[in-house]
């Protein structure tokens, strides 16, 4: 995946008139190098971003320069919710970094237990801390469900499928689920019964012992 991309000079928040025209701000950082900002167009990263995520190295053409990168941060306007700023991080190639690998789930549309209403696929984790060099780091987790059809049913981290002489998740243990599939419960509400207070109960009493007896006329009012 590849971004063609500009040095900009633009700081603070004459930005805003780079977003009017079309770019975003971005800047590009790593260990022992000096940050670099750039202007980029917003519908080439948007797209790259899309497909590329946090895990997957991108191209940034900086004229004849190029730089291998990861999406480390992105910023998003609060009111209209598009994407304010970027930032990229340039690591080492030749050593390993940690990653957090977002885990997929497919295959819910298939399942019958799904379907039918009785389960769901619980996902308990949903990314993956890994450590791998920059060009081995898999893009995402993804774990298919469509054949558990078994309430309790799961993955574990060692069932995973990834490539262990590259990729190591240090952090987690084998035994550890990712996805299980849970039976789905409804519990029925009871009506609420109508209560009473001690207050309420002793006023009542009290409101129908005090009512006066009916006075008898004399014979003269009759």
């Amino acid at each position: 995946m590849k971004l063609d991309a500009k040095k900009r000079e633009t700081l603070g928040k004459k930005t805003k008139y780079i977003r009017r025209e079309g770019g975003i701000p971005a800047v590009v950082f790593g260990k022992g190098i000096e940050p670099t900002n750039i202007t980029l167009n917003y519908n080439e990263f948007d797209k790259t971003y899309k497909k590329a995520g946090k895990t997957n190295l991108i191209n940034i053409s900086l004229g004849e320069e190029k730089v291998k990168v990861l999406v480390k941060d992105v910023q998003y306007d609060p009111v209209s919710g598009n994407i304010s700023h970027a930032s990229f991080y340039r690591p080492d190639l030749t050593v390993k970094t940690e990653a957090q690998v977002p885990v997929e789930i497919v295959g819910e549309e298939v399942n019958e237990l799904i379907k039918s209403g009785t389960a769901l696929a619980l996902q308990l984790l949903q990314e993956i801390t890994v450590e791998a060099l920059p060009e081995d780091i898999p893009h995402s987790f993804t774990i298919d469900v469509s054949n558990m059809n078994e309430l309790g049913q799961g993955v574990t981290i060692g069932q995973l499928e990834y490539d262990r002489e590259k990729v190591s998740i240090p952090a987690l243990d084998p035994e550890e689920l990712v996805v299980r599939i849970d039976e789905i419960i409804i519990k029925e509400e009871e009506p609420e019964e109508a209560t009473v207070s001690e207050e309420e109960a002793i006023a009542g009493l009290e409101a129908t012992s005090e009512k006066p007896e009916e006075e008898e006329g004399s014979e003269e009012d009759k």
